[in-house]
C-alpha cells in the first residue's frame, strides 16, 4: 500500500494499539509522531495500516478532556467578572502547540504560542517571558528515557530532559517566585524529580509514561481558571489528564484567576 507524509496509520505490530501521523519516509522506514501521545516512533512501511476514522476520534478525545473541565464554567456570572491567567505556552511540535491553542480557545483562556526545537528554548525564554508577562509557562515537545541504560538518575539517559531543564532554569533566573510564574515542563518520558528541582511546579512523567498531547494544556488551563486567592485542588487537577499522577505530578500553588465585581 502507498502512505504519503500526512497520513494517519497505525502499527500492525504492535496490534494497531496507537494511532500516529506519519510525518516522513526514508526510503521502506516511516518517521511517526503520536497523534495523541507526545510520541515519536519509527517503523517499516509494510507495518503500517491505514486510519480511516481517525479524525473522528481524535475531535471526540479532546472533547472528553474539555467536558471534564467543564465545573470551571459554573460561574456566578451574574454578580461577578472573571480574569483567567495568561498562559505562554513554548512547544518544540507545532501539531501539538495547535491543538492546544485550540484547546486554550474552548476554554476561554489566553494563549500565545511559540514552536522551538527543544535545544533552543532556553535560548529566547527571557524575551519572551518579557514580552508575554504571563501567569503560566508550559515548556514542552518530545522527549525519551533510554529504558536500557537501567538508570533513571543520569540525564544523559533522557532524549530532551536536559535541555527543559536548562529552559526551566533560565525562566526561573527570569522570575524566582513560584506563585508569581508558574512552570509546566517536560513530555514524554522525562526526569520529573529534575524538573521540579529546576523549578517548575509542574513537570512529567513521575513514572517515566508517555503523556497525552493535551495533558499540560489541561494543567495551565485549570490553573488559570482557579481564583487567584485559593490554592488549587492538586489531585483534581492531576486526574483530569489522561494518565493522572503517573504522567504528570506538582507542587500546590495558588491559582491566576482574579474575581471583580460587580460585573
Amino acid at each position: 500500500m502507498l502512505f504519503n507524509v500526512g497520513d494517519l496509520v497505525t502499527r500492525k505490530s504492535h496490534n494497531n494499539d496507537m494511532v500516529f501521523k506519519i510525518k516522513d519516509i526514508n526510503s521502506d522506514i516511516a518517521i511517526l509522531e503520536g497523534v495523541n501521545l507526545r510520541l515519536i516512533a519509527d517503523a517499516p512501511i509494510d507495518d503500517l495500516e491505514p486510519c480511516e476514522s481517525c479524525f473522528e476520534e481524535l475531535t471526540e478525545d479532546d472533547r472528553t478532556f474539555v467536558k471534564n473541565m467543564e465545573d470551571y464554567f459554573n460561574l456566578d456570572r451574574d454578580n461577578y467578572f472573571y480574569l483567567p491567567g495568561k498562559v505562554l505556552h513554548i512547544d518544540a511540535d507545532k501539531d501539538y502547540l495547535d491543538r492546544c491553542l485550540k484547546f486554550y480557545k474552548e476554554m476561554n483562556v489566553a494563549c500565545y504560542g511559540v514552536v522551538s526545537s527543544e535545544d533552543k528554548i532556553h535560548l529566547k525564554i527571557n524575551d519572551y517571558l518579557e514580552e508575554i508577562n504571563p501567569d503560566v509557562l508550559v515548556i514542552t515537545g518530545h522527549d525519551a528515557y533510554y529504558e536500557s541504560s537501567d538508570d533513571y538518575t543520569s540525564i544523559s539517559n533522557y532524549k530532551n530532559s536536559g535541555n527543559f531543564i536548562k529552559a526551566v532554569k533560565m525562566a526561573r533566573k527570569y522570575e524566582k517566585d513560584h506563585e508569581k510564574l508558574i512552570i509546566i515542563a517536560g513530555a514524554c518520558q522525562s526526569d520529573y524529580e529534575e524538573l521540579i528541582k529546576a523549578g517548575s511546579n509542574f513537570a512529567s512523567s513521575p513514572r517515566r509514561i508517555n503523556i497525552h498531547a493535551l495533558d499540560p494544556a489541561i494543567i495551565a488551563s485549570s490553573i488559570c481558571l482557579s481564583n487567584k486567592n485559593d490554592p488549587i485542588d492538586l489531585m483534581k487537577i492531576l486526574a483530569r489528564t489522561k494518565y493522572g499522577k503517573d504522567g504528570i505530578g506538582g507542587i500546590i500553588t495558588n491559582g491566576t484567576m482574579y474575581v471583580g465585581y460587580p460585573r
